[in-house]
């Protein structure tokens, strides 16, 4: 039990003692073992109903030993659920008894409960009951010296009411405890009642049922030992007194000889059913396995030939036709009850031979369309299509082309790399499962494609169904390609001076199972395509290097601004890179620059020229030069370069150049417009009509000699077209300027209210059917003016009075424009140049405020052309500090110069988190 069990002897406590260790052979396994040998030896049965007999035994034998297991285990659990059952309600008696709360409750609860427990505990045939205190000091015990001792366990969970049991090994065996609480009338515990019971006292009904299970297993032994005894007498009257032995080895030597014969062999009974048939007929009739037992007439082959084997006919060496397979047949009857054996021989040796000759044939043949059909491009993929074209269908069912990344770019290829692009491939069908052209293939080690890439040479997988590195690459597509019927493949790699270009793949689904004899035209194909291949990188590389220097000279996306909508093409001539260029510029103020130029010539020394002067407008246009000073700067740059051209003695000096500069305001609608050489622009007015401004014309860039550059200034309405373009696209051989002007003016007034990208696809479709002699640049602008509440403008009096009363009208605007959050930013950007120019410049000073959709810009204008320079205070200057803080708080800064004076601008970004913290700024600055 659990707490008496506990605090008796070790005796009873039932402490296993374990038996002393002797050597193996004392034991009792070793005195058996020498006649579980004897047995054996003796138990080897011979013939076919003996070892019948011997397997009966064994089956026999486990059934009896399952249900003797399964009855001492379900005895088990039974005899300790009642053990449990009658131990708790013996407790429960005991404890509801008449009187047993209030002897609990006496002086002497022993002297009153000692008798009761004793007299219940011989009447129910229990182990003990004991009667213990709240508090765990015993009232009762079998033992009376145990009486009055304690018990250390825990009765918690008797105490609240709920009966408490365990199940522990005692001295006597396994047994169960159970312990309930007594309580008085108002329900408070007065003591607890314990029983245990040994289960070994509950009665077991196993040994009532052995007897009965092992008679039953005598009598299935006997009943087997007569079947296999019945067994035995039939199986030798039908083998004719052959032994086991004799018929083992019979049947062996008949197989064995049926089997490895190189002749078919086929035994029909009398009516034609295929009863025997061995591997070499099965194969050279491509016979399917279940074939034995079915009529020779179903099986699908030659009629002449089935009508022979089903006949039964003696026949020899009669000649027929199997597939592709020439056969000469015997047929001789036999036994009594009729039927009949074929012999089938293979005489297509001769056959082959032809085969063979005409197969080299038309390799070579092959290999000649090869040499004039690959190539015939300097296009990369299509050198690869051409391949696969004359693969397929002489060669392979299918037939894909990987190519390396960097050649596909016309790259060198700088390492072995089994990640690849497919870019070609063909088939005898379309449905093909493969991985399709444009997919990324990775090949993983083990697969015969990475093993080729590895050793530069062809792989041959005869048998796709059992290439685990091929499959184990994707297995999901290998089984549908399996399941599609391809079941062969060739890789070859492409190689061409020692550099891997990539992998082909020659694929079998149709044809016969590709062979070694395969491998040296499939590596000729790729050796042949390989030098063509790269041959059209180099040309690849070559081209894109033309290509991506003329790309780079013009801009790849021009900004979106608010100030204009613009679109641009640009069309190149049939000699290749020109010198033709557009760009379009931001400035300052929301303003726009919009420049067209060319250069004469052709070739890469033109767009190295047109790229120079691109450069060098990004360079003054930072510096927010007038359009007229811009052009004078760029005839400058023409005059050195061409000095620097003589000096070195090139004959490379540029022969011309011209430019178009426009300067927009979205504020005034003003436009600046400066001309070297270069064609006028078009106007397209909003309601469709087109004209061309007088703009007044200098000499081209670089022949100016310093004479002065004029402007014209326009006043563009919103939804104007402002249209700038280069003189190929007017002016041609076949055509005068005059006559494309107005063939111009009549496509844009035809493309009134089109997109600008649609208004350009017209234009040059019109103008330019064919492809130019020179290149061609257009840009077309449509005109915005910035909504007149979208710009704040005031006069400052020339008084530092005046700096605070301007900085709270420009905080209200900015609360109305709903930009309070820039407004303590912008104060201290406007208070800083406001200051400065009461201080330093002179009247008429200005405050403008723009606010253009990301940024908000800042403009302090007044009479002076003095430039403030940026600078650090030192820690000892009392100012000086000012136009550093605006640099900080502002994303750009700048001055730009106007006829009256200068302005000074500071442009903030409205869509970034906020500024940097002033107090950092302060301490950095210190």
């Amino acid at each position: 039990m659990g707490k008496v069990g506990r605090d008796a002897p070790a005796s009873r406590r039932g402490e296993h003692v374990p038996p002393k260790a002797g050597p193996p052979e004392a034991g009792p396994t070793a005195r058996h073992r020498s006649t579980g040998h004897r047995v054996l030896s003796l138990a080897k049965p011979r013939s076919v109903a003996g070892q019948f007999f011997l397997l009966q035994l064994v089956v026999v034998l486990l059934l009896i030993a399952t249900a003797v297991v399964a009855l001492v285990i379900q005895d088990r659990n039974r005899a300790i659920q009642e053990a449990r059952d009658r131990s708790l309600v013996a407790a429960e008696a005991f404890a509801n008894a008449p009187g047993t709360a209030e002897a609990m409750k006496s002086d002497d609860p022993t002297a009153a409960l000692q008798p009761h427990a004793e007299a219940v505990r011989k009447r129910t045939g229990v182990d003990y009951v004991v009667a213990l205190s709240p508090y765990g000091f015993r009232w009762t015990h079998p033992d009376r010296d145990q009486i009055g001792k304690h018990v250390s366990t825990s009765y918690g969970q008797a105490l609240e009411g709920e009966p408490h049991q365990t199940t522990f090994d005692s001295s006597l065996g396994k047994a169960v405890d159970s312990t309930v609480a007594v309580f008085d009338e108002r329900g408070n515990p007065v003591g607890l009642v314990t029983v245990g019971v040994t289960v070994a006292k509950v009665t077991s009904v196993v040994q009532d049922q052995l007897p009965v299970i092992f008679a039953a297993g005598g009598v299935a032994l006997l009943l087997a030992a007569g079947g296999s005894a019945l067994v035995s007498g039939r199986l030798r009257r039908q083998t004719g007194g052959l032994g086991p032995v004799e018929m083992t080895r019979m049947y062996e030597h008949h197989d064995a000889v049926l089997h490895a014969v190189r002749e078919g062999v086929i035994i029909l009974d009398a009516e034609g059913r295929l009863q025997l048939v061995n591997d070499e007929a099965r194969r050279l009739l491509s016979l399917p396995p279940e074939a034995e037992g079915r009529p020779v007439t179903e099986l699908g082959l030659n009629p002449s030939l089935a009508a022979l084997l089903g006949s039964g006919r003696p026949a020899s060496d009669k000649v027929f036709l199997a597939g592709d397979t020439l056969l000469a047949v015997n047929v001789r009857p036999v036994g009594p009850n009729g039927g009949s054996v074929a012999t089938l021989r293979d005489t297509t040796e001769l056959r082959a031979l032809a085969g063979r000759a005409d197969v080299a044939g038309g390799r070579l043949q092959l290999l000649y369309d090869a040499s004039t059909r690959i190539g015939t491009t300097l296009d990369i993929k299509r050198t690869a299509e051409e391949l696969t074209e004359v693969a397929v269908p002489r060669f392979a069912d299918y037939a894909t082309v990987e190519l390396a990344e960097s050649v596909l770019q016309g790259g060198e290829p700088t390492e072995a790399s089994t990640a690849m692009r497919r870019v070609a491939a063909a088939g005898i069908r379309d449905d093909a499962p493969l991985s399709p052209v444009g997919t990324l293939v990775q090949h993983a080690p083990g697969n015969p494609v990475a093993t080729g890439v590895a050793t530069g040479r062809p792989v041959l997988a005869r048998h796709l169904a059992e290439a685990e590195g091929w499959r184990a690459q994707a297995p999901e597509r290998a089984r549908r390609v399996i399941e599609f019927g391809i079941h062969s493949m060739i890789t070859v790699p492409l190689r061409a001076r020692g550099q891997l270009l990539g992998v082909v793949e020659f694929w079998r689904s149709q044809q016969d199972p590709f062979e070694q004899d395969d491998l040296s035209p499939a590596e000729e194909l790729a050796a042949r395509a390989a030098v063509c291949i790269d041959n059209a990188r180099r040309y690849t590389r070559e081209h894109n290097t033309a290509v991506t220097l003329q790309r780079s000279l013009l801009p790849s996306a021009l900004p979106e601004l608010s100030a204009l909508e613009v679109g641009h093409r640009y069309l190149p001539a049939q000699a290749g890179v020109g010198g033709d260029w557009y760009d379009v510029i931001p400035l300052p103020g929301a303003r726009v620059a919009l420049v067209v130029g060319d250069v004469v010539g052709h070739g890469l020394h033109a767009a190295a020229t047109m790229g120079r002067l691109r450069t060098a407008v990004h360079n003054f246009a930072a510096l927010d030069l007038p359009p007229d000073e811009l052009l004078a700067h760029l005839d400058d740059l023409i005059a050195r370069i061409d000095q620097d051209a003589a000096a070195e003695g090139s004959t490379e000096a540029v022969t011309g150049a011209t430019c178009l500069y426009a300067i927009y305001d979205p504020v005034s609608g003003r436009c600046v417009v400066a001309r070297a050489g270069h064609p006028g622009p078009a106007l397209v007015s909003p309601d469709g009509t087109v004209t061309f401004p007088d703009i007044p014309v200098a000499p081209p860039l670089g022949v100016g000699g310093g004479l002065p550059v004029e402007t014209a200034v326009l006043r563009l309405p919103a939804g104007s077209r402002l249209v700038l373009y280069t003189d190929g696209l007017v002016e041609t051989r076949d055509r005068d300027i005059d006559v494309g002007l107005r063939l111009l003016s009549e496509v844009l007034a035809e493309t009134h209210g089109t997109s600008l990208d649609d208004t350009c696809e017209t234009v040059l479709d019109t103008m330019l059917p064919t492809r130019p002699n020179d290149d061609v640049a257009l840009l077309v602008a449509r005109t915005r003016l910035l909504d007149p509440d979208e710009v704040a403008e005031w006069e400052v009096p020339d008084d530092p009075a005046a700096v605070p009363r301007v900085r709270a009208e420009a905080t209200r605007r900015l609360e109305s424009w709903g930009l309070g959050e820039a407004a303590f930013t912008t104060e201290l950007i406007v208070s800083e140049l406001i200051t400065n120019a009461v201080r330093y410049g002179k009247s008429p000073i200005s405050l403008r405020l723009l606010r253009d959709r990301d940024s908000l810009i800042c403009e302090v204008g007044d009479g002076t052309s003095t430039s403030p320079h940026l600078r650090r205070a030192a820690y000892t200057d009392e100012g000086g500090r000012g136009l550093f803080l605006v640099a900080q708080l502002s994303r750009r800064w700048g001055t730009r110069y106007t006829d009256r004076g200068k302005i000074i601008w500071a442009e903030q970004a409205l869509d970034s988190p906020a500024g940097p913290d002033l107090a950092d700024l302060w301490m950095e600055d210190l």
